[in-house]
């Protein structure tokens, strides 16, 4: 379950986020990649590395207002930082000692849908199906 459960939720996540439509989608996922990036400022883990931390992910979402590939990369950076908390033992949530490990299942799975073009079931579909190739000859 510890693998599982963070995965279906980064897939949950995906789903939910395909019911929005575009831009809006990718400008609200940009957003969420930004309060993902300040998540840990309460937990004191890092100290001024915290702070630096925000900054960088505020950036790239800033970036991912116009570019899926920006959010993706957030989500990444996230992941790496959850592997340093859970490494360092400041979990996300404190009373979870696996919660950042939970994160750090999750957020690839997020950013791999990012990365593809954060697309919808549908969106995802319409593009592996082979175009209709009309006869020409008359």
């Amino acid at each position: 379950m510890l693998v599982l459960a963070p995965i279906a939720i980064g897939v949950l996540y995906a789903l939910l986020m395909s019911l929005i439509r575009e831009p809006h989608r990718r400008r609200f996922n940009a957003v969420m990649v930004a309060g993902a990036g300040a998540a840990y400022l309460g937990t004191g883990g890092l100290g001024g590395w915290e702070f630096a931390f925000t900054a960088l992910v505020t950036y790239v979402a800033f970036r991912g207002l116009d570019s899926w590939t920006f959010i993706g990369i957030g989500w990444l950076l996230h992941t790496v930082w959850d592997v340093i908390h859970h490494i360092k033992g400041s979990p996300l949530i404190p009373f979870m000692h696996d919660s950042s490990l939970g994160c750090a299942i999750c957020d690839p799975v997020i950013a791999l849908w990012c990365l593809s073009g954060g697309l919808s079931p549908r969106e995802l579909l319409r593009r592996g199906r082979p175009a209709v190739v009309q006869d020409q000859a008359a």
